[in-house]
């Protein structure tokens, strides 16, 4: 995949005003996709400072100055000990906290990706239903606990896509396929905040089965999420979770069927995974 590729599909992300991006991709201490996610942005001509958590932490309350979107990644965040997520997310807090609540509310953008979606529930950033701006951050009212099978899978899923979220990165479409690997991917709701989450639309895409219908069946469900729920984003759409990879899947040829799609005209011309990056910088441009 050459840059002739990338300009052809994404013809409206000028280099000239993607190179001006800049993101932040949080390493350290068990994560370990920075390499697939930093590859993402500079694959869209986005410059990404790759920053172990212990240096970021250094940094203060400055942390995050300069910088349009952090990206929390996957991995085995202090090897989830705890529960996954927990341990990263409380340091974050304790030492960032304000510095993230700041983030956010000056239009700031995050992603996160597997255990960077179960960093940033515990850490209040999603779905922040009551917080204010100007306050600090959130309580956690949602978590990420052990799928319905107990056990690490490992496989591809179907997403379907609600166009009413107002979550920027899933803007334009439709359905995905994406890889999908952990252990505690069950997404479950305090049941003060269930009925809010669904009425404002904040869950962007869910688990399909083979009709493109949301599913509780496993393996298309693959941790039993209930409303077949793959991820979440805040009010504003900026802040957005997901347990799937998009990450993994930038090239045409990660897709475990790429041959079979080749052979019969319609392999696609970048990863799906792309566009969700893809539509993260045209809203850093756009705002």
């Amino acid at each position: 995949m050459d840059s002739k590729t990338i300009r052809g599909t994404f013809g409206d992300l000028s280099p000239v005003l993607t190179r001006e991006v800049r993101v932040l991709v949080i390493t350290g201490y068990g994560l370990n996709c920075e390499a697939e996610t930093a590859t993402a942005f500079a694959l869209l001509g986005v410059r990404v400072d790759q920053v172990h958590l212990a240096d970021l932490l250094e940094r203060g309350r400055r942390a995050l100055d300069g910088y349009h979107m952090v990206a929390f990644i996957g991995g085995f965040s202090f090897g989830d000990h705890v529960a996954s997520g927990r341990v990263l997310a409380n340091r974050l807090r304790g030492r960032l906290g304000d510095a993230l609540a700041a983030f956010v509310d000056c239009g700031g953008l995050g992603l996160g990706m597997c255990n960077g979606f179960q960093v940033m529930v515990k850490l209040g950033l999603l779905p922040a239903l009551e917080r204010a701006r100007g306050r600090p951050l959130a309580a956690q009212t949602v978590s990420l606990v052990h799928n319905d099978r107990f056990g690490y899978y490992d496989a591809w899923v179907r997403l379907r896509i609600d166009p009413a979220s107002p979550c920027v990165f899933t803007r334009g479409i439709a359905f995905l396929e994406l890889p999908c690997r952990h252990a505690e991917g069950k997404l479950v709701f305090d049941p003060s905040v269930v009925e809010e989450v669904a009425k404002a639309h904040l869950v962007p895409l869910q688990y399909v089965g083979t009709e493109g219908k949301p599913t509780q069946i496993w393996p298309d469900n693959p941790n039993g999420s209930g409303g077949a729920a793959a991820g979440l984003c805040d009010r504003s759409g900026r802040v957005f979770g997901l347990m799937p990879h998009p990450e993994a899947y930038l090239y045409p040829e990660n897709h475990p069927r790429w041959i079979e799609q080749r052979d019969e005209a319609r392999l696609p011309a970048v990863g799906q995974g792309l566009h969700l990056f893809a539509n993260g910088v045209r809203a850093v441009l756009a705002s």
